[in-house]
């Protein structure tokens, strides 16, 4: 596995900034889910934002959750990340297609259409802390800011991208997300936005051979730049039979004995990894049992 982030520093902690390469992750979400090229890009850019707002969380058993939905031919996307580099997800409708947008590029926006972007946190509180925004432009690395600027008053810049080979495999994806801390000055702002005024995309930066710690060299190079933490990143899905099996219990004995009736094995299906899991008939009565 070679995805791994970088988060840092600087101007003197007056900025702090996260970037990564995620291309092995979202090719197995593409894999996993045989997913249409351009809901390979939303759903990867969802997935790269994730996994670095993930990494924000304090706790080592919190949990992010992304869910777009949109009037586009997608649906919906869904994607759940922890503190420690696991990320997951999936596309409601995983083969929509969308023609090239007038830039000739896939149309990340288009296929997901006008529509809403939810945050849920779950920090092991009574209440996970939740927040919807309506999409910015359905590009989402657009949406991520917007939804930083309005829900935790976090002036942001996330940039996002998948780029994708001839075959429709994953040929680069990666991001960054830069944030203002309340104290920074004038001056580094202005800086700041001037550079990422010229900055080249985050696929062209990769595509060029650049690291992570290369592309926020780009950024933040003339600004005390300090890598504080390097993380690796995956896609991982802690789904399991035994997960499912209880599932089946909370069913409850009246459901499961129509389903033994029946005389058929059950097969359910993981929607984050698309791992099908069988059940016997005989399994299925000693899950009755317990």
């Amino acid at each position: 596995m070679t995805d791994y982030m970088v988060r840092a520093t600087a101007a003197n902690a007056q900025i702090r900034a996260f970037a990564i390469t995620s291309r092995e992750t979202v090719e197995r979400a593409r894999s996993a889910h045989n997913l249409s090229p351009v809901v390979t890009a939303a759903l990867g850019r969802l997935m790269t934002g994730g996994v670095m707002m993930g990494s924000m969380l304090k706790g080592e058993k919190d949990m992010l959750t992304l869910q777009i939905g949109g009037a586009g031919p997608v649906h919906g996307l869904t994607v759940t990340a922890d503190s420690q580099g696991n990320v997951k997800g999936y596309a409601d409708n995983p083969q929509a297609m969308m023609p090239p947008n007038s830039l000739g590029k896939l149309d990340v926006g288009g296929v997901i259409g006008a529509g809403v972007l939810t945050v849920i946190k779950d920090m092991g509180l009574k209440e996970p802390y939740s927040s919807t925004i309506e999409l910015a432009t359905g590009e989402i690395g657009d949406d991520l800011t917007y939804y930083f600027a309005t829900s935790e008053q976090i002036p942001s810049s996330v940039a996002l991208g998948v780029l994708m080979e001839k075959n429709n495999t994953v040929k680069q994806a990666g991001g960054f997300i830069i944030q203002l801390m309340p104290f920074t000055s004038e001056e580094v702002i202005a800086k700041l936005e001037e550079k990422l005024t010229h900055m080249s995309p985050v696929t062209t930066l990769l595509e060029e051979g650049r690291t992570p710690e290369q592309i926020l060299e780009t950024v933040l190079g003339d600004m005390d730049l300090e890598i504080t933490d390097t993380m690796p990143v995956q896609f991982h899905c802690n789904c399991s039979k035994e997960r499912v099996e209880k599932v089946l219990l909370s069913l409850g004995k009246k459901e499961l004995q129509n389903l033994i009736d029946e005389g058929k094995d059950v097969e359910l299906n993981c929607h984050f990894c698309n791992t099908n899991y069988v059940f016997t008939v005989e399994e299925l009565q000693k899950i009755r049992v317990l």
